[in-house]
């Protein structure tokens, strides 16, 4: 397991439907040691604080695996690192074999996996196709966001190193299947809900789906 790109961005304002929308998921990645710390890496920033960042939210993962298969899907060969508004480019963590609460060693700093990325409209105009948002659900292809447990600087090439397997193996996969999916799974809602580490939203909406039932 590897950190193949380290990527940030400020937040930058660009047009959108005869409006201007300010961004931060235009990634680029940067060369050298970068300090991750608490809520972000240095250097980069969320334009919508009710919908990024947070600690539960301080650091957003995609694997470079799923670059080739959206090439093949897409028909595109313009893929950069930082494509898909990630943080970290990472290879061999895929989403079936991570699990929510595992902790991860990258670098100087320890990680915690908290919740997979549910897709926004920011992502589609970024890719330039206004119906991402429902190809990229479908591919259950989501990335992971992290949380900070320990600070420390990350640089591209890294070894990525597992420290923890939460129990109870609930993957990422398993945990977006759950919430975009499989609603009425009460018996893998409470499953998810047993993980300390997942996040406080995803916790929210998946207590209200058992409600709902």
């Amino acid at each position: 397991m590897k950190l193949l790109s380290v990527n940030v961005s400020k937040p930058i304002e660009i047009p959108y439907r005869g409006e201007t929308l300010r961004t931060g998921i235009y990634k680029k990645p940067v060369p050298g040691r970068v300090m991750l710390r608490a809520f972000n890496l240095e250097g980069d920033g969320q334009a919508d604080l009710t919908a990024h960042g947070g600690a539960d939210k301080a650091v957003y993962a995609y694997p470079f695996e799923h670059y080739t298969a959206w090439a093949r899907e897409l028909k595109r060969g313009d893929f950069a690192f930082g494509q898909f508004g990630e943080n970290f480019t990472v290879a061999g963590l895929l989403e079936d074999q991570v699990g929510i609460g595992d902790v991860y060693r990258i670098g100087g700093a320890v990680v915690e996996v908290t919740q997979p990325r549910a897709p926004c409209y920011k992502l589609a105009h970024k890719m330039g196709l206004p119906n991402f948002v429902k190809t990229f659900t479908r591919s259950e292809r989501s990335g992971f966001y992290l949380r900070v447990l320990e600070e420390g600087e990350v640089e591209a090439g890294d070894a990525i190193e597992r420290l923890v397997a939460e129990p109870e193996q609930m993957s990422v996969q398993a945990v977006f299947h759950l919430l975009f999916f499989d609603k009425g799974n009460v018996a893998e809602a409470e499953r998810a809900l047993r993980i300390p580490a997942l996040a406080g939203a995803w916790r929210e909406i998946i207590e209200r789906m058992i409600l709902d039932q």
